[in-house]
């Protein structure tokens, strides 16, 4: 397998974007990765698209984008894993450069979610757990999925709404410095727990937006990097797993066994453990879900993920600082483009070029990106570094 290095990154701003149309939105972050990365189009030999698809009105998005942004003659393919597509789609073009297929790829995550009202929209996402036994029977929609991991973690462990609602804090304080992101202001921690209700005791600031967005990486072999890019982020291993769509059947409620399993295989690939990584972005598509990923990851002990929101040790200057992009709460989640979306910050973080006030001490010169699908269905885990 060959080393692949990440040379060139794009972000388009999220949020409700009814200025462009699909094609138009992703081209804004692929037009920003060709130029980062010194490459161009012709050098670009096939193009991966995260997308989750469903609330636009494409169905053959990965034609549409790479027709749009002047792509002629290259391989394609829309990749879905849920929430996690966009890190399926960065895999995929990974293993083209890894395997020897290809020189210089791209992964493109795009997902125009508000094309459909809200109800639809929480409809479709209900949908993506087990439909028939749950969607159809018991009427479950995402926030009620996480709520019940919240009140199993509760009850075990004694994390309170506080906690949960200084993981929001958190997120638009640095969401705030975010050009980019969909919610631009801070809120306080008061704000956050009197906010309405949305499923017991998740409630409106525990819940990440319905968004619009793209992002896209450039990634190119070891050879094409030395020649593209004075700043290569390698990537050093990536883990995937995945659990049952049926909650029934899951072992417990206080964390994602997906997450387990595809950090372990991360860290093995990496060669690495968790006290090596610098920052990291974590899958916060609500609260509670950022509080179990600091345990799942090996950030801290089982039960203990309270306590480091509570002691700061997840901001700048702290043990390890998660999201400070402002996360999937408040950069927004477009649900194709995240994990894509979380490699450019990752990238960006290592690279030492965030905003000032979010960017992070890189001592080991190590990032993670933490991608989830569904409720826990597909997880994929990303160790990025500056040193291959």
């Amino acid at each position: 397998m060959r080393n692949v290095a990440i040379v060139g990154i794009g972000h388009s701003k999220f949020g409700k974007r009814t200025d462009v149309d699909l094609a138009e939105l992703a081209f804004e972050s692929i037009k920003a990765a060709i130029e980062d990365s010194g490459a161009e189009k012709k050098d670009i030999q096939n193009v991966t698209v995260g997308s989750a698809g469903g609330w636009y009105e494409e169905n053959l998005p990965a034609v549409i984008v790479n027709e749009y942004a002047g792509f002629k003659d290259v391989g394609t393919m829309r990749v879905e894993a849920a929430c996690a597509s966009g890190s399926a789609a960065v895999r995929s073009a990974y293993l083209s450069i890894a395997s020897g297929e290809a020189d210089v790829t791209m992964a493109v995550g795009i997902e125009k979610m508000t094309e459909v009202d809200t109800l639809t929209a929480v409809e479709l996402m209900g949908r993506s757990g087990s439909y028939l036994w749950e969607f159809e029977n018991y009427g479950m929609t995402f926030p009620a999925y996480y709520a019940l991991y919240a009140v199993a973690h509760m009850n075990r462990y004694g994390t309170s709404e506080e906690d949960m609602a200084r993981v929001a804090v958190k997120a638009h304080h640095y969401g705030a410095m975010n050009p980019l992101a969909q919610f631009q202001k801070e809120i306080t921690l008061e704000k956050a727990l009197s906010s309405q209700v949305v499923s017991w005791p998740l409630k409106l600031y525990d819940a990440c937006p319905i968004t619009d967005g793209s992002a896209a990486v450039v990634l190119a072999s070891e050879e094409m990097a030395k020649k593209l890019s004075d700043t290569p982020i390698w990537i050093k291993g990536i883990g995937f797993s995945s659990d049952s769509a049926n909650l029934s059947k899951r072992g417990d409620y206080v964390g994602l066994s997906a997450t387990v399993d595809a950090s372990r295989k991360a860290y093995a690939a990496a060669k690495i453990s968790p006290t090596d990584v610098d920052v990291a972005t974590c899958h916060d598509c609500f609260t509670i879900a950022e509080l179990m990923a600091y345990e799942d990851l090996g950030f801290c002990a089982k039960g203990e993920g309270g306590k480091l929101i509570r002691e700061g040790q997840t901001e700048v200057g702290g043990k390890i600082p998660v999201n400070l992009d402002g996360g999937l709460k408040a950069k927004g989640h477009p649900v194709g483009a995240t994990g894509v979306s979380m490699t450019v910050e990752i990238s960006k973080q290592l690279r030492g070029e965030a905003e000032r006030g979010r960017q992070a001490p890189i001592k080991n010169g190590v990032g993670l990106v933490h991608n989830v699908g569904g409720t826990g269905h597909y997880c994929y885990v990303t160790v990025l570094s500056r040193s291959k």
